[in-house]
């Protein structure tokens, strides 16, 4: 292993203040970066394929929480829903059933973020504000005893400009405090803000995010 995944990661955990977790990207990466990270004490990790994330699950640690950060389709809910610990993508009513749907069969709550579409950037997925709240006022989503909405995850425009990157995630941050207020006000779990990676965690840090998925500054580039 010629990257040192520890020193890599114990330089992204020193800058994270209290509140604001790691979710250690590790899609594409190697079970022996993972385990390097994990016996740094990390355990929470980051999948975007269902197929990798099945096969890891199957091979690694029983106590590492896995967290679904890409675009999920319906049918494979079923593969990960036995284990999975977040699903950070959910970014429809559809999706959210099928979630709750599976959950059920293993008896288990899964834990979601709903995806929002804030970027300037065609091929980002998520709901837009709007659709957003219209998915919160009709209401469905009360029904679904599987599932916990547990709080806004999103990604910035790949920009260097970072005021635009501020801006975009700020938006979020407050359109959570709105919806935090409308929906959930007396549900302490509805709490985390996933926004921030490798190239633009230290922004998210001040835009009020309480979780960042940063993979490239702790494992190197991807391994494909």
């Amino acid at each position: 292993m010629d990257i040192d995944v520890a020193s890599n990661l114990k330089k992204v955990l020193a800058e994270l203040p209290k509140g604001t977790r790691l979710v250690a990207v590790s899609k594409f990466h190697p079970n022996e970066y993972i385990e390097a990270a994990y016996q740094a004490g990390q355990r929470i990790f980051g999948e975007s394929h269902e197929q990798e994330l099945v096969k890891k699950y199957a091979q690694l640690p029983k106590d590492i929480q896995w967290h679904f950060i890409g675009h999920l389709q319906t049918n494979k809910v079923k593969y990960i829903a036995p284990f999975i610990s977040m699903i950070e993508s959910v970014d429809s009513m559809k999706l959210m059933k099928e979630i709750n749907k599976q959950a059920a069969k293993s008896d288990r709550v899964i834990n979601v973020l709903l995806e929002l579409h804030i970027a300037e950037e065609e091929a980002k997925t998520g709901l837009t504000l709007d659709a957003c709240r219209e998915l919160l006022s009709n209401g469905e989503w009360r029904t679904l005893t599987h599932v916990h909405i547990s709080g806004l995850m999103m990604m910035a425009s790949n920009v260097d400009d970072q005021e635009q990157i501020a801006r975009e995630m700020t938006t979020a941050a407050d359109f959570f405090e709105e919806v935090k207020k409308q929906y959930f006000s007396d549900d302490d779990t509805f709490c985390e803000r996933s926004w921030g990676m490798s190239h633009d965690y230290r922004i998210a840090i001040k835009c009020r995010s309480t979780l960042v998925r940063v993979g490239t500054a702790i494992f190197g580039p991807r391994v494909y």
